[in-house]
């Protein structure tokens, strides 16, 4: 069975998150407020990305983080 290449893992998430730039994006993910990070991950496991989306439009608005963000995507 051929695999989705759109499809992104949890195997992709924790390659990613042990990157340099992973690490630096978590730090301030949880800088942010631990506690909208927790319900955005609780949401999501349910299946509601909404929580995700307010938490990574709120995080788009830092520069650092869009830089983050890019280096993940090369």
């Amino acid at each position: 069975m051929q695999e989705n290449s759109n499809q992104f893992s949890i195997s992709d998430a924790v390659r990613l998150a042990s990157t340099p730039a992973g690490q630096q994006l978590l730090a301030l993910l949880q800088q942010g407020s631990a506690d909208s990070l927790k319900t955005a991950a609780e949401q999501a496991s349910a299946g509601n990305y909404d929580e995700v989306k307010k938490l990574f439009s709120a995080l788009m608005e830092n520069p650092e983080a869009r830089t983050l963000l890019q280096q993940l995507g090369r």
